[in-house]
Formats: C-alpha cells, sequence, structure tokens
C-alpha cells in the first residue's frame, strides 16, 4: 500500500511506498522531493533494555604456590609489556628520523593510498548571486545554466521558459523568454558565438544570447524527443534523445546530423534509459549521464563505447539522484547528486565530493576551468583545486 502527495514542482502525483527516506523522485519531472513528514513512518521503538548477568566463577580448590613460581608468574608478564613498548618507541623514532619512510606521516608529501577514506570538502565560492524572486537577477527554479565566448552567464527557469542574461560579474543584463509558459525547459546550451540552444518539447532551438530573437529549430530525421544538448569544442551539439529508444546523436557546427549512437546506454547497461543528460571534453569525447541508470557512460568521438562507472548506493562515487553532468579542461566528469558534486578523472577513477549545501541541477565550465552552478534560487561559481 502506498500514500500519494503532490509533486511541488509540477503537481504530478507521488507515490510513496513508505520507509525511513526523507527524499523520493518524482517519476514525472525527476526532481528529487521531500517526503511530508505526516507520510514518513515512525521511528522504530527502542530496543529493550539490555541485563547484564555477572557471571560467578565456581569454586575452585586453593593451591599452595611457591616463592619462586609467584615470581616467574610476576616477571614474566612485566618483561612482555617492556618489550612491546621499546619496539613501538624505537618505530615511532625511525618514522621521525626517516621522513623518506614510506609510513612516514609527517609534513612531508604524502601520496594516499586506496585505502584511505575519501576527500570530501566545501567548494571555494569565488562568486555568488541571486535569491529566490520572480524579478530581475532573482530565480524561483533555475535549473540550467551555460557560457558563451565574451562570458555571458545564461540561466533559464525550469517552468516558464524565462531565461535571464549576466556579465561575467553577475551584473543582470536582460533577459527573454523561450516557448510557451507550459513548456518545460529541459536543457540549455550556448556556443562561444552567443548563439543559445533550449531543449523545450521534444525540440532544440536556437536563439540569438543578447536578444532573445528565435534563429530557426535544429531538424532532426527521427522527430522530437530530446532530452538534453551540449556544445562541443568545434562547435557542435551533443543530444540526447529518446523515444522508445535511449539514442545520443552529434550534430556539426552547421546542424547536420553527424552520428547517432542508437539505444547508447540501454545497450550497454541492459536498463533502459529515460533521461540523459551529456557533455564532451576538449578531445571529442562523448560523456552520458544515465539518470534511471545512475551511472555515466563515456563513448569515444566516433561513438565507441569506452567504459561506464558510478553505481546506486551511498558510497563515495555512488549516486542517489544524479541530475547533471559537466566536463572541465582536464577531462575531470563532474556529476551532481542530492550529495553533492562527485568528481572522477576521465578512467572513471573517483576523487572526491563537493559539498555544495542544496541541489545542483545545472553545471557548466568557463575557458578558465571555473565551475558555474545552478542551484534552484542562486547561481555560483566555484573554483576547483587542481590535482
Amino acid at each position: 500500500m502506498s500514500d500519494t502527495f503532490e509533486c511541488p514542482h509540477c503537481g504530478a502525483p507521488v507515490h510513496y511506498s513508505g520507509g525511513s527516506e526523507k527524499t523520493i523522485r518524482c517519476s514525472f519531472c525527476n526532481s528529487s522531493v521531500i517526503v511530508p513528514a505526516s507520510l514518513r513512518e515512525r521511528p522504530a521503538p527502542p530496543p529493550p533494555p539490555v541485563i547484564h548477568y555477572q557471571y560467578q566463577p565456581p569454586l575452585m580448590p586453593r593451591r599452595t604456590v611457591s616463592s619462586k613460581g609467584l615470581l616467574l608468574v610476576i616477571l614474566i608478564p612485566l618483561i612482555t609489556i617492556c618489550l612491546c613498548l621499546m619496539s613501538s618507541f624505537f618505530s615511532i623514532l625511525h618514522k621521525v628520523i626517516d621522513p623518506n619512510n614510506e609510513n612516514y606521516t609527517g609534513n612531508a608529501n604524502h601520496t594516499s593510498g586506496p585505502s584511505n577514506p575519501p576527500n570530501v570538502g566545501n567548494p571555494n565560492v569565488a562568486l555568488k548571486f541571486g535569491s529566490e524572486g520572480t524579478g530581475p537577477g532573482f530565480f524561483t527554479d533555475a535549473r540550467s545554466i551555460a557560457l558563451d565566448g565574451a562570458g555571458r552567464i545564461y540561466v533559464g527557469e525550469y517552468t516558464g521558459g524565462r531565461i535571464q542574461v549576466f556579465d561575467a560579474s553577475g551584473k543582470f543584463i536582460t533577459q527573454w523568454s523561450a516557448g510557451g509558459l507550459k513548456t518545460l525547459l529541459r536543457g540549455l546550451a550556448a556556443d562561444r558565438r552567443g548563439n543559445v540552444y533550449v531543449v523545450q518539447g521534444g525540440n532544440i532551438y536556437r536563439y540569438e544570447g543578447t536578444t532573445g530573437t528565435l534563429l530557426g529549430q535544429v531538424q532532426y530525421t527521427e522527430g522530437w524527443g530530446f532530452d538534453d544538448v551540449s556544445v562541443t569544442p568545434d562547435g557542435g551539439l551533443i543530444a540526447g534523445w529518446y523515444k522508445n529508444r535511449d539514442d545520443i546523436v552529434r550534430f556539426d557546427n552547421r546542424g547536420q546530423t553527424v552520428r547517432t549512437l542508437r539505444a547508447a546506454i540501454s545497450s550497454t547497461s541492459g536498463n533502459s534509459e529515460l533521461n540523459t543528460r551529456v557533455a564532451s571534453d576538449g578531445l571529442g569525447n562523448i560523456y552520458a549521464l544515465g539518470t534511471f541508470n545512475n551511472a555515466v557512460f563515456k563513448f569515444t568521438p566516433e561513438g565507441k563505447f569506452v567504459n561506464k562507472f558510478g553505481s546506486a548506493g551511498e558510497q563515495p562515487g555512488q549516486f542517489r539522484a544524479p541530475s547533471a553532468i559537466a566536463v572541465d579542461n582536464q577531462s575531470r566528469v563532474y556529476v551532481s547528486d542530492i550529495k553533492g558534486i562527485h568528481i572522477f578523472d576521465p578512467d572513471g577513477r573517483y576523487l572526491e565530493t563537493l559539498k555544495t549545501g542544496s541541489p545542483v541541477f545545472g553545471m557548466t565550465f568557463n575557458d578558465r576551468n571555473e565551475l558555474f552552478i545552478a542551484a534552484r534560487t542562486q547561481v555560483l561559481k566555484l573554483i576547483v583545486n587542481k590535482r
């Protein structure tokens, strides 16, 4: 038996089957929503008190011990303890005077092995602007963000289609509307020339970024069905598409279809994918985040599958509710999740997690490798430590 409540983002019914989870994903808009406290199960009653029984050893017949035997009983444990203490002392002393020892943990540089706990920390926030509201510079549900070659920042609202434009310092410039008010804005990207690509109603539209003038639509022979779009370094596009099959489509800088990776995720994982987020690196490699598969899939520029990393779970490098993907200028992969932003190296090895304090739904990098994120009611620029 399950309870139902209304999704605060899209209004769709959310079915909750009980449990202790505070959040659940809306199957309609894929948002992570907080379960009302009234529907959560009551905490389990405290365990019954533990009764401790005192063990009474059986009485043993009294034996007499000679003075020599008693002396040995006392001296042997004392000698053993002294030897252990001396061994520990000389081991510590050796590490102090020999910092080149591989186990040395002093001030010298030390590379942690795989058994060390993961690095989880707070990022360096270099810029923050916006707050909740409807006026210029305010956001109600900002989930998409893009940058053009001039450093202009484009922030898209998930509902309503409003796109606000800011300069590189976060100063409001203008705003315009993309599509109808009832059409969800699923993806946003910008090229270096200032063209902005918007995914709405399953189609990709191209706008002039500074004015909001509609320039046309990216045509695809299979028709509508796009989920997300990303601009490649050469000015082309990578797009996630779904219509009974999860494809990845690559376009050149003229909007012509170059390649289609049919069933890109499901053919590899064996599980269908209803929401694909896409990104690419400077070498042209394609990265696809399957939010329902809870994993990242890497492909070569020619569309050949390379590897898969990430999985569902609570451990470092595992996902609970992934929502966005971005790649920096060192081909490191960033995946936003309800727990923070997970960072992987180009081969998919987990590096660290950035704690953001609130869910992140949109991410992109500028030429200086600074990470811009859209977090519902504000935009932040993060300086990520280099490794």
